[in-house]
């Protein structure tokens, strides 16, 4: 941690961060925000986790939720202090040193990457789903949405901003239009299906927890990653001209946003239609709507959950393309990833997440039945250490605020050092949770040892950068790697 000024209050700017262009506004960050806490997780997973663990998945969802917020809330504080591009690296970089950085860095690349293959398929399984596709081959439709979403991103920040707004336009709309047809048909009992919607559908189907608590503590691993994208908050920062006005706006709506969307859509869901209706293959909101007779129901939502999943391949190229910029800046990275295009965005790090995704393309063809499920799981180990590493880094922030050496904002993370500590003990525990799943949890933990072998080994070829730059910049230089 370095000093300006005669105070000793002020942190040094993260060279990463300059460059940038001020594009995004207001709106942009809010329904960035939005966009972040909805997403496929809800749209398509919440079939299937309310068929495991029945009402009670609400309550799942609103304890993950809260989390989601302390952690979000934590980065919210952190943005404060200093707001960056490099978001959780940046700070990383500044209270944990540079192997903490590196660690976090890649780690979210890994989680990104992945998720980005995952996001592909899915774009290319949905547009299978209408006939007018459903000749093109599954890795050329994964390659087209690949190419469409990577030329949004380079045009320049702003055009990102646009389409992530309309995203998540789209998104919130669909669901407020289901959460009134659910209070209407439960305010005049219409019928849904063959039952009345009502209280009954709980009581009558073996109560609020139909299966136990045990499915509602273990399907908390699935629900987590619903949350998976609320850290794009603190990435955003580097590119909005207010942050400090912004920012702590964008983090507190999280938590209303989830009490209302998730736990407020799923006990819709439990109320107008018996647990056990619902199912992993289908969507719950096209399953309430063919009961009812909603005509083109899965047409409109197939629609929704295509635009949630290019909506994360788009966050994901973004977020990835500055965190990488962050870390070849410092050395950690390869210094091809720290260019930037005239319209001020770092396309080098976009292009090496798009050649990641490009495997993704490969895998559509060669194994298309399990190219999701195959990422998917490795995706899920970069979110719990990407929460855990923005936890720890405020821990240590708080610290040196109370030791005199930073001085903290008032938009606070509440009840600090013991958020954090409960926080990464649960994630922790979703993570040992994980190894109850045989068929996919376990295989994806025995990967943690491998992650950890390459991060070594990346670790011991770019230190003796890392060190170079560092002491260039301690001198007064300005390296260009």
């Amino acid at each position: 941690m370095s000093k300006t000024g005669g105070a000793g209050l002020a942190s040094a700017p993260d060279a990463g961060d300059i460059g940038y262009s001020k594009d995004l506004k207001a709106r942009h960050i809010n329904m960035i925000a939005i966009g972040g806490a909805i997403g496929t997780g809800l749209f398509l997973g919440a079939g299937g986790r309310l068929a495991q663990a029945g009402p009670a998945l609400a309550l799942a969802y609103a304890v993950c939720g809260l989390f989601a917020f302390f952690v979000v809330r934590a980065l919210g504080e952190m943005v404060m202090h200093r707001p960056s591009s490099g978001s959780f690296v940046s700070y990383a970089r500044e209270f944990l040193g540079e192997k903490g950085s590196y660690v976090a860095g890649w780690m979210y690349v890994v989680n990104w990457s992945t998720t980005g293959i995952a996001d592909i398929t899915a774009i290319a399984l949905y547009t299978h789903y209408w006939s007018l596709f459903s000749d093109i081959p599954q890795w050329l439709m994964a390659l087209v949405a690949l190419a469409v979403v990577l030329a949004i991103n380079l045009i320049s920040v702003k055009i990102f901003g646009e389409l992530e707004f309309w995203f998540a336009i789209i998104k919130v709309a669909a669901m407020v239009l289901f959460m009134c047809i659910g209070i209407f048909l439960i305010a005049t009992r219409h019928p849904v299906g063959e039952g009345t919607p009502g209280l009954g559908m709980i009581t009558d189907n073996g109560g609020f927890f139909p299966e136990g608590v045990v499915p509602v503590v273990l399907v908390m691993q699935g629900v987590i990653f619903a949350y998976a994208s609320v850290e794009l908050v603190g990435v955003t920062a580097g590119e909005t001209a207010e942050p400090h006005k912004v920012v702590p706006k964008a983090v507190n709506a999280i938590m209303w946003r989830v009490g209302v969307f998730y736990v407020g859509s799923v006990v819709l869901l439990a109320l107008l239609l018996p647990w056990s209706a619902y199912n992993d293959g289908e969507s719950p909101f096209v399953t309430v709507l063919s009961n009812i007779g909603v005509p083109a129901a899965g047409d409109v939502m197939n629609l929704v959950v295509l635009t949630a999943a290019a909506s994360s391949l788009n966050s994901g190229l973004y977020s990835t393309g500055r965190i990488l910029r962050s870390m070849a800046m410092s050395g950690s990275a390869p210094g091809f990833t720290g260019r930037m295009n005239k319209s001020k965005v770092p396309y080098g790090g976009i292009l090496l997440t798009c050649a990641v995704c490009v495997l993704g393309v490969g895998l559509n063809y060669v194994v298309p039945g399990k190219a999701f499920e195959i990422v998917l799981n490795i995706s899920a180990l970069g979110v719990m250490s990407t929460w855990c590493m923005v936890m720890l880094c405020h821990m240590v922030f708080v610290r040196r605020t109370r030791e005199g050496l930073l001085r903290r904002p008032s938009f606070r993370l509440p009840w600090s050092p013991y958020t954090e500590i409960v926080t990464i003990v649960f994630l922790l525990c979703l993570m040992g949770l994980m190894w109850n799943d045989t068929a996919i949890g376990r295989p994806t933990l025995m990967m943690v040892p491998v992650l950890a072998v390459l991060l070594t080994g990346g670790w011991f070829l770019v230190r003796g950068r890392v060190d170079r730059i560092a002491r260039a910049r301690a001198e007064g230089q300005h390296p260009v790697e």
